[in-house]
């Protein structure tokens, strides 16, 4: 397989509240979206990316600095950040963004470039794709590339998801059926807990204006993914896209950002890498992933060593090159007040004031909880969570002894 190098740049497209659910890649049917698609079928898909924590300041240490949201204390002043690493190995860095919080976090100031795009004033609809405000942030990326010049790493994180559902009525209308009541015209994003006697027509119409939202990003996305394949440093290029969140539709009783309790339909989030590399294209993997992965996972591609190491995160390129099956056999979550979780290859444990569990990969959008019924598992995997996130506060890498069989590959 090709060798990664420090003449390789770097494209991260971070999609804020991207429901993986929703993507056809990641086995939905329902929408279409076949610039995702496309590029899923050139790249390596992880199949089980789930974040650290739903909030941008901590997860965006792991990000930018490998260090795991669930750590209280914050990371030494003279741990360097991704983007220092990179410049001292020579790259352009460069931070694009419609997201305050993300452009006004304390590492950002460490790009070289920091393009700041203002969100809309106010939620309008748009008569036309060219005047969505995701087209233009993915124009401001596209003119950006085309006077980039290498090596380079170019961060984007888009809100677009989370600041207006802009997208022509054409796109929301796409997935009306007959006898459907007629989609919202609405482009203010929901947020709000449902009532146990909600209407189902009025979810169904959220939904249908979502669906047509990921279908203006996907159409967004492809002249992108055009304009990277295209250029004259393409075939030198990594482009990973992920998402920082979630976003629950109807799951739960949950509409929108609402309390951002930890369940699937906000932790797990699509991670696709297209690398430099013909052999992994079409490649996936079942491997427990988290966002500092991604952080390790571009110092490795780009040649440059971790200093110092994660305490939790690793480089994927051994999983895509089928060089390892794992890298974990656990992830941990951290959300508000007592909100934990903790993610095996086989449980999903939600610990909160009260724990929820549910069987994995079966149950993927934890609708069956089975803590009753598991209790051994349950304390078994609270005292997990209690080990990991005593582990994490040292700052150093995370050593625990493996977990029980029956945590890894529940009941036969």
């Amino acid at each position: 397989m090709a060798q990664y190098n420090r003449g390789m740049n770097a494209i991260c497209l971070v999609i804020d509240r991207l429901h993986v659910g929703y993507v056809g890649a990641y086995g939905n049917s329902w929408i279409e979206t076949p610039q995702l698609d496309r590029l899923a079928s050139r790249a390596f898909t992880f199949d089980q990316m789930l974040i650290d924590s739903p909030w941008p300041e901590r997860l965006y240490r792991s990000y930018w600095q490998g260090w795991h949201a669930m750590c209280r204390q914050p990371p030494p002043a003279d741990r360097p950040s991704l983007a220092v690493l990179l410049r001292e190995a020579g790259m352009h860095t460069a931070l694009l963004t419609d997201d305050r919080t993300v452009a006004e976090h304390p590492l950002a100031v460490d790009f070289d470039e920091l393009v700041q795009i203002d969100p809309p004033w106010e939620p309008k609809g748009a008569e036309e794709i060219e005047q969505t405000h995701l087209a233009k942030c993915f124009v401001q990326a596209i003119d950006w590339l085309e006077s980039a010049r290498p090596p380079f790493v170019l961060w984007i994180h888009l809100a677009g998801l989370s600041t207006t559902w802009d997208a022509p009525q054409e796109f929301r209308h796409a997935y009306w059926e007959q006898g459907d009541p007629t989609p919202p015209d609405s482009a203010e994003v929901p947020d709000r807990t449902l009532p146990k006697d909600h209407d189902p027509d009025e979810l169904l119409g959220v939904c249908q204006a979502y669906c047509g939202q990921v279908s203006l990003l996907d159409a967004c996305f492809g002249a992108l993914h055009e304009a990277v394949v295209d250029s004259r440093f393409g075939r030198e290029t990594l482009l990973a896209l992920t998402s920082a969140r979630g976003f629950p539709l109807g799951e739960h009783g949950r509409i929108g950002l609402c309390d951002e309790a930890l369940y699937g339909e906000m932790t797990h989030v699509p991670l696709i890498l297209q690398l430099p590399d013909p052999e992994v294209a079409g490649g996936r993997s079942q491997a427990l992933v988290e966002p500092a992965d991604l952080w390790a996972t571009l110092l490795d591609c780009c040649g440059v060593a971790q200093r110092p190491p994660s305490p939790t995160g690793f480089s994927l390129i051994p999983v895509v090159r089928q060089e390892a099956a794992a890298v974990r056999d656990r992830l941990c979550i951290v959300g508000e007040g007592p909100d934990r979780a903790i993610r095996t290859p086989a449980w999903y444990l939600r610990d909160a004031i009260r724990p929820e569990l549910f069987v994995k990969p079966d149950d993927r959008w934890e609708i069956n909880d089975v803590s009753d019924r598991c209790r051994e598992v349950v304390e078994q995997l609270q005292e997990s969570l209690r080990q990991y996130e005593e582990a994490v506060q040292l700052g150093s890498p995370v050593e625990l002894a493996p977990l029980d069989e029956v945590l890894q590959s529940g009941f036969e």
